[in-house]
This record gives C-alpha cells, structure tokens and sequence, in this order.
C-alpha cells in the first residue's frame, strides 16, 4: 500500500510530507526518504530539500517496497558531484542518507548510489570513502578511485581544515570558544560520553557564532580532532544541543548539522584544495 500525493503549492519534500501524512511521525517519514521509498514524478528521492513544483506527483511506498527494487531504484538516484579528477571524487550528501554500508543496513548509501550513478555498462567505478560524515549529517563528503589514493590522504588528515555549520538550541555564552574535552564511545548506547576516563580520547572544538535568532543560534564549527559524534556530543555538553538530535537534544525535522567545507593537501602534489557545499533549505529554516 502507498500514500498518493500532488503538490499545491511550491516548497520542499520535507516540509511536504511532515504536513500532508497527518498521524505519521517524523521519525517515519524520515525513514521512508532515506530508504529510497518516496518518488517524485516517478523517480526515487532521497534528498530532504529536493524542491516541490505545483503539481508534482509525490508517492511514499510502503516500507520494504524499496529493496524490491534493488540495483534498478539506486540506479535512478543522483547525487550532486562537486568535484571529480581521476583520483578524487567529492559529493555533497543529503541528510538521511548513509556515508557507506553497516553491518545493520547495506542497501542504500552513498558509495553505492555514487558508483551506480558514475559506473557504464559493466565496467563498475571502484571507489573508497576517505572519511565519513552521520547519517543526518549533510555536506561535503569525499571518495578516492584507489586505495592508494585514499591511504596518501588520510596521511595527510591532521592537516585538513573541516569547517562544518551547526543550529543549536539557545545562545552560547562566549559566543565563540574552544571545546577540549575528552570522548569515550558507549557501544552499548551508541554514545559519546564527555570527560576523563581511561578510555577516553582527545577532542578538541572550536566555534564561533554567526548569528542568533528566535532563540536558536547558527554556529561556524571547526574540527581539531574526528572523533565520532564530536561535534553534536561537545556542544550538547555546553548546554547549546544540536537541533533536531534525538541523541544528544531533542528529535526534529532534520539534524541542523551540515558540513561546509574540506581542505585538504593532495599528496602528490602538496596542493591545497578547498571543496564546499551550499547550505540546504532545510537546513536554512531551522532558524525561522
């Protein structure tokens, strides 16, 4: 059984669907977009800000009906490509959607929807994650056509500049400051815990606030260190909780984090490359 729905007006999927699909909750909903089972005008979607025009024809399926599909549903995703060479290859990745397979799902993210979407005929594009960003987590995200490739940059990791956007709740005082503070990861919660422990390890933040409004506030984040969950963990422990982070704050309609942009030195040239990404829609009216 599906959900048939036309747009009346011009807005953005989410926004969408959180109004029309009375009785279901976000978490659902957000479920359905992330899992490839809402399409538009006939093709999967899986962005949360994908634009909505008067008359657009929008379908949710029901759970599971996505995996039937299999490789010919991946194969209609695109995902927007910032920038390619033969070594290198840079996304911006919607929010909802996996960096790369877990051992709890495997069956839509990024590196498979990226190598579907570049591969011709049965010449399949071998691809590896250089990093990874959350699930919830939008923005800049980078890939290497080698192992090599991938191995020489992460050699180079500690000299990358990841600047990253975050909505919090309230207003942080300072407005700007530097979060070092040790994390220890609960497995069993799949948690970040903040503070000394043997089994913590060094973690280093820093923020600055772009402005504030209605009570919230929209911070520039920079990474000394890539811990797991560094960032949402750190400033919930400040008191200023991510927007819509059911782990660390409260649920929402999206996580309000977003990575703006990566620099990196090539290794085989020692350049400096600066790769970014526009903020989101959905992203922009957390603030509103």
């Amino acid at each position: 059984m599906s959900d048939r729905l036309r747009a009346s007006e011009t807005g953005t999927l989410l926004i969408f669907l959180n109004a029309k699909l009375q009785g279901w909750s976000r978490k659902k909903i957000k479920q359905r977009l992330q899992t490839g089972c809402v399409i538009v005008n006939g093709e999967s979607v899986v962005k949360h800000d994908h634009p909505l025009n008067v008359g657009d024809n929008v379908e949710v399926l029901a759970q599971g009906k996505h995996f039937v599909a299999g490789k010919a549903q991946q194969a209609s995703l695109k995902l927007d490509i910032l920038y390619s060479d033969r070594d290198l290859i840079v996304i911006n990745k919607p929010a909802g959607l996996l960096s790369v397979a877990t051992e709890q799902e495997n069956k839509l993210h990024a590196l498979a929807i990226l190598r579907s979407q570049l591969s011709q005929g049965k010449q399949a594009v071998k691809l590896w994650p250089v990093h990874r960003l959350d699930r919830d987590t939008s923005g800049v995200l980078m890939f290497a056509t080698s192992r090599e490739m991938r191995e020489a940059v992460n050699a180079k990791w500690n000299e990358a500049d990841k600047i990253y956007l975050a909505v919090v709740e309230g207003q942080p005082e300072p407005d700007s400051g530097t979060i070092d503070l040790p994390l220890r990861l609960d497995a069993k919660l799949y948690k970040m815990h903040v503070g000394e422990h043997p089994d913590a390890k060094h973690a280093v933040t820093r923020y600055s606030t772009v402005r504030s409004v209605n009570k919230r506030s929209l911070l520039e984040v920079k990474l000394e260190t890539g811990r797991q969950h560094q960032i949402r963990a750190h400033l919930s422990h400040l008191g200023y909780p991510i927007v819509g982070d059911p782990r660390y704050g409260t649920p929402g309609a999206r996580l309000g984090l977003h990575a703006l942009r990566l620099t990196i030195t090539r290794p085989d040239s020692g350049e400096r490359m600066s790769f970014e990404a526009p903020s989101p829609t959905d992203f922009i009216t957390l603030l509103r």
